[in-house]
């Protein structure tokens, strides 16, 4: 680097570093005056033409670049403030910034082509109205926790966008707890949504370093069940948070209980190089420790004290909480410890009434919430949820927040419940992490792709998923045995990897597999035995096992790879591979030990499961304590086969959602497809995952929906977020039904938007009576075909061929309020909806549409002799759903038809184009089961012709006050809906 260079680097950061305390202001001023204190070469540097230059000849990892990405992201992210009104993250916002850096087109444009705004999604909020303590305008206590935080986060190799976006969701949090110097105390308690797997701690982590900053004093953090997962997140909040000099207090390193970790030795601890005190901020006092929960001893007592600069004020004034330690607890949610500690609370001699508290519930769907009926004689709150009511009661400044992936036990609790943990000040969900693979990384969602053209490259199901023979695993184990050679192919890639990368990189220090089949500890005895046997027979140093592992190489991940691999070194053959194939199976099985349980048994113990202390290349077997919240690291080969009733369970069971950095094209999870539910019923494992990510993404996008505020006014609060709740699989709950009689949707008002009913009846009585319904309407259609091809939003073009004609609104309502479903509540918002809009004349007719097939054999007659086209769907498990009934394609001409897509270049599209026009797809769907007979026939069996249908209602027929829900909520109290959504009769 040349002495300019140099200059440059210095000057830029002097400048960067005064504009990271205030607004985007003149860069022009900002040079000129660092280059004063520095030199007459820095003077010379002190330009927006240097900097032009400068950037002219720069790539995008130059390190002026990056030193302005850091700052720019920052501004990106940063809520609406004083300088700048737009929202984050938008082109707005970058013009604010340049018009506040002084900068001309030219140079903005520089700036942008090398970094460019950051589009990742922000976090959704649905939120009661909130006291605006916490902004970017204002200063809160003494930041000092959080830009440590940052630095750590910096220094681990998180992206500016990446650190932004925590910035931005942990102020999302923060903002709407009490302001902790408040006079008056107010209680808040939230719910923060996230992704199995996905980074939650990182956020509870940014939140407690910028509450403690604040000056909350006192952090309780209920970590889960077990003590590994207490344990866990401990570590990680002393390394990341707490730091070495909190955690010594002057004491010797080898005294730490971090004195055996490799984290600790290597210097990955934050650290503060003093005593945070020394340097005018405050300490955190640890309650407890890695390895030891809270207990009650007379130190714990003394150590739970606030100190009081002035004991006449009370610890709240800001004159004695800044001046005072924070307190941190990390806690099993157990009934002796937290007994212990509501007891220990009792005894200190600071008013309970004065600390501000945070109260962070990791997995709080887990234990936390109450299932036992109150309403029921003699029933009492559950012991966990009755110590966390405790803890609120006797701490009027606690503040509640929840985390969790799987949300819905939570917003079903009853919101009347003062002392219970509903969330009724605020829901914030998190956006998708990048790099992430979540449910939909394994499945073809609405994938346009027809299942017989579907392969490696473009399914992720043909990617990841093996299916396992139930009957071969019965006799020899033989989806165990590919899954366990999967398993070391998958290690000797890694370190071929680590040899083959075109630029350095991490080495994989943990390569795991997660075998689960039972939460029985008899079942993880056997399931140890059959897992010895498969590793010391497989033969993996002679030509037995090459033979496999060359065959499910070159059948499996040679082409996987070679499509998925994102740039990681692939070998081009198996002999390229096989001398990495001995050295994986040394460090899986070379202490003879290629096998750790982790389910509490102290007989079964054949290993430590601990991360943080040791490299681990191994199987894994266990139940509930790998199901819930605790990370498996290097994750990469999956054998399930467990099955539950419960979406929540069963969602926290998929371990192998997470970030796989360098390696998400060797993941593979081995299902089976095919498990016994009960003695009559068998279930789909694969679809019932796929039913999960459903529920998932649509309550997700419900709440994205109603997040934006109107007239100043969330469209939603807390409370009204139940009806948002959907279920897409019949046997499989998003929680128990009796956490949901509190809330009761009205009406849907989806104008604009596709919908697709479900709950399809199954009777041969209800199927013809709704057939009756719609073959007139099908028969009436005119015979000349239309071709509607529009372009979509992604930029693919769209093409329907089909029978169109015009229904009257009042015909299609009879049709509607006549349908028979196998559930009618599931329709009823729905049809309250269209029976609104008919009643107001919002729409003024539709357009029936009938797709039609080129295929000969899947064309029938109803009466007369013309022929219209049939749809082969399939029920999934029993369920009365059919997934998916329209194709992708058809979808964007209708949508442009009502008015939900701009214009398009089709006159034939155009040409059907009315104002207050909406539109239905009639699919008639024939079963598995009836398609021989309709095939041979040619015409339609009204007793198994299921007419499924599609619509989209006007979108000129949203209401008048921009509102998409009306409901009630149900009050416990009352015997009757009492709470109505604002605005709604």
């Amino acid at each position: 680097m040349s002495d300019i260079q140099s200059a440059r680097l210095d000057l830029h950061n002097a400048v960067l570093a005064d504009l990271a305390a205030t607004k985007p202001k003149s860069l022009s001023r900002a040079l000129e005056y660092q280059a004063e204190a520095l030199s007459s070469l820095h003077q010379t540097l002190a330009t927006l033409d240097d900097f032009a230059t400068a950037l002219s000849d720069a790539s995008a990892t130059d390190e002026l670049v990056e030193m302005w990405r850091k700052r720019l992201t920052h501004w990106d992210y940063a809520a609406p403030t004083s300088w700048s009104s737009a929202q984050p993250s938008t082109t707005d916002r970058r013009d604010h910034i340049y018009l506040g850096l002084g900068l001309d087109e030219a140079l903005a444009s520089q700036l942008t082509r090398l970094i460019p705004v950051a589009t990742t999604d922000r976090p959704v909020v649905i939120s009661e109205t909130f006291e605006q303590w916490y902004s970017p305008d204002t200063q809160h206590g003494r930041p000092f926790y959080w830009p440590h935080y940052e630095q750590l986060l910096e220094k681990k190799g998180w992206s500016p966008e990446a650190i932004a976006s925590l910035n931005d969701a942990s102020d999302s949090v923060v903002a709407r707890l009490s302001d902790p110097t408040r006079e008056e105390a107010y209680q808040a308690k939230g719910l923060v949504v996230g992704y199995v797997q996905s980074g939650k701690t990182a956020n509870f982590t940014g939140v407690v370093a910028k509450s403690i900053d604040a000056g909350y004093r006192l952090v309780i953090v209920l970590g889960g069940t077990l003590n590994m997962l207490r344990g866990q997140t401990q570590r990680r909040l002393d390394m990341e948070l707490v730091g070495r000099e909190n955690i010594l207090r002057g004491a010797n390193e080898i005294e730490s209980d971090y004195a055996d970790d490799p984290a600790w030795l290597k210097g990955d601890f934050a650290s503060f190089g003093e005593l945070p005190s020394a340097l005018g901020a405050f300490d955190i006092v640890r309650m407890t420790t890695r390895d030891n929960d809270y207990k009650s001893l007379l130190q714990g007592i003394v150590a739970l004290e606030f100190e009081k600069r002035e004991p006449t004020l009370p610890l709240h004034d800001p004159r004695n909480l800044h001046r005072s330690s924070a307190r941190l607890m990390v806690v099993k949610k157990n009934k002796s410890v937290l007994t212990r500690l509501v007891k220990d609370l009792n005894k200190i001699k600071t008013p309970l009434a004065e600390i501000p508290v945070i109260i962070i519930d990791d997995e709080s769907d887990e234990a936390s919430v109450n299932t036992k009926d109150l309403s029921k004689p003699n029933n009492e709150r559950t012991a966990i949820n009755k110590l966390i009511g405790q803890l609120l009661v006797m701490l009027p400044r606690a503040q509640y927040v929840g985390y969790t992936a799987t949300p819905f036990a939570n917003v079903f609790i009853d919101p009347s419940d003062a002392v219970d943990i509903f969330p009724r000040d605020f829901i914030i969900s998190l956006p998708r992490p990048e790099g992430y693979m979540g449910v939909e990384d394994f499945h073809d969602l609405l994938s346009p792709i027809p299942p017989l053209e579907r392969n490696f490259e473009n399914s992720n199901e043909k990617a990841h998923i093996r299916n396992v023979t139930l009957e071969d695993e019965d006799e020899d184990d033989t989806s165990l045995r590919e899954a366990v050679d999967a398993f070391v192919l998958a290690g000797a890639m890694k370190l071929y990897r680590e040899d083959h990368g075109d630029t350095p990189m991490t080495s994989y220090t943990h390569h795991t597999m997660l075998i689960h089949e039972s939460i029985r500890m008899a079942d993880h005895r056997e399931l140890l035995v059959r897992a010895k046997r498969l590793w010391f027979n497989a033969g993996y140093a002679g030509p037995a096992g090459h033979r496999r592992l060359r065959e499910l190489f070159n059948s499996d991940f040679a082409v996987v790879s070679a499509s998925r691999s994102e740039g990681y070194a692939v070998p081009d053959s198996y002999d390229a591979l096989m001398s990495y194939i001995g050295p994986a199976v040394a460090r899986i099985g070379g202490d003879d030990n290629p096998v750790i349980v982790v389910n509490g048994d102290k007989d079964l113990e054949t290993g430590v499961a601990d991360f943080d202390k040791r490299p681990i290349w191994k199987m894994l077997i266990g139940g509930q304590k790998l199901s819930r919240g605790f990370t498996v690291e290097g994750l990469t080969i999956s054998y399930f086969r467990r099955t539950t009733t419960s979406a929540s369970t069963l969602m926290q069971m998929g371990r192998w959602f997470g970030f796989r950095s360098g390696y998400k094209d060797l993941v593979r999870l081995y299902l089976g497809r095919t498990e016994r539910l009960t003695a009559k019923k068998t279930v789909d494992l694969y679809d019932a995952f796929e039913a999960i990510c459903l529920d998932e993404e649509t309550f997700r996008a419900e709440l994205k929906k109603y997040a934006n505020p109107i007239n100043g006014s969330s469209q939603i609060t807390p409370a009204q977020v139940p009806p948002l709740v959907s279920q897409h699989l019949d046997w499989l709950k998003p929680v128990s039904p009796n956490k949901m009689f509190n809330a009761r949707l009205i009406e849907a008002d989806t104008a604009g938007e596709w919908n697709e009913p479900t709950a399809y009846p199954q009777t041969a009585k209800d199927v013809r009576h709704n057939f009756d319904l719609w073959a007139p309407q099908l028969e009436k259609l005119p015979h000349g075909i239309e071709t509607l091809e529009v372009t979509a939003p992604d930029g693919v073009r769209d093409k329907l061929v089909a029978l169109t004609g015009i229904i009257t609104p009042q015909v299609a309502l009879d049709i509607f309020e006549r349908y028979r479903w196998a559930n009618a509540d599931q329709f009823a918002p729905h049809l309250a909806f269209l029976r609104s809009i008919t009643e107001s004349e919002a729409v003024a007719d539709w357009l029936l549409v009938a797709p039609q097939l080129t295929t000969p054999t899947q064309q029938a007659s109803l009466s007369s002799a013309r022929t219209y086209s049939w749809f082969a769907r399939d029920r999934r498990s029993q369920r009365t759903s059919f997934g998916a009934i329209s194709a992708p394609r058809h979808r964007t001409p209708l949508l442009r038809i009502a008015g939900a897509l701009p214009p398009s270049d089709d006159p034939a599209t155009e040409a059907l184009v009315r104002p207050k026009r909406g539109t239905i797809a009639l699919y008639p769907i024939v079963e598995r089961p009836g398609r021989e007979l309709i095939e041979e026939s040619r015409v339609f069996d009204p007793g198994s012709t299921v007419m499924a249908f599609s619509f989209v209602a006007p979108s000129s027929a949203r209401s008048f006050d921009g509102r998409i829900l009306r409901f009630t909520t149900i009050d416990s109290s009352q015997t009757s809906p009492v709470i109505d959504a604002p605005g709604t009769t």
